[in-house]
């Protein structure tokens, strides 16, 4: 029989800082760990492929990776959403409020969704309702700059990163197996 979490909880990764994402890929490699099933939904972020896209396909059906971000995609700093947005952020939600409220996931990562909150691609709203009518032992992890005071309230768990000095400021390009 399956691993099952005895209870969840919501998690909010939220900041100016570096680590957001990380921390929710280390957490999703812990559950894995422990024989969960994860489901990590990228909204925003994610036109271009990072490191995780190439391991997400040696953990089969335990671990999905699903990407909605168009090329056009806003980056997280701002940028002014297009309609091909809202139509990848519609569809990344639909798609994640589905695996949410199925329970066949114990773990479901919502990376960037506290950005497409922010930036008015979604309604606040509706993903506190789905969040609140999920089942009882599916944690959900929101990452994000910007995340919304209504998500902050309802967390459980709110971590935030906070840049206190970074490479790139000194023209320091990404690294791949680092930063991508």
């Amino acid at each position: 029989m399956p691993a099952r979490l005895p209870f969840s909880l919501i998690q909010v990764y939220t900041g100016d800082g570096k680590g957001k994402t990380t921390a929710a890929l280390g957490q999703a490699w812990r559950a894995l760990g422990a024989g969960l099933r994860v489901c990590f939904v990228q909204f925003i972020k994610g036109a271009v492929p990072s490191a995780e896209h190439k391991l997400a396909d040696r953990f089969g059906d335990s671990f999905i990776l699903r990407t909605f971000a168009s090329h056009s995609s806003p980056t997280i700093f701002g940028g002014e959403p297009s309609d091909q947005d809202r139509r990848a952020a519609a569809d990344a939600w639909r798609f994640a409020a589905e695996t949410i409220t199925s329970g066949d996931y114990d773990l479901v990562v919502l990376d960037e969704i506290n950005n497409a909150l922010h930036l008015g691609l979604l309604d606040v709203a509706a993903v506190l309702d789905v969040l609140a009518s999920r089942p009882s032992r599916v944690e959900v992890i929101c990452t994000g700059r910007n995340a919304p005071g209504p998500l902050l309230e309802v967390a459980d768990l709110v971590t935030e990163m906070r840049e206190i000095k970074h490479p790139y400021h000194t023209g320091t390009p990404a690294r791949k197996g680092i930063e991508l």
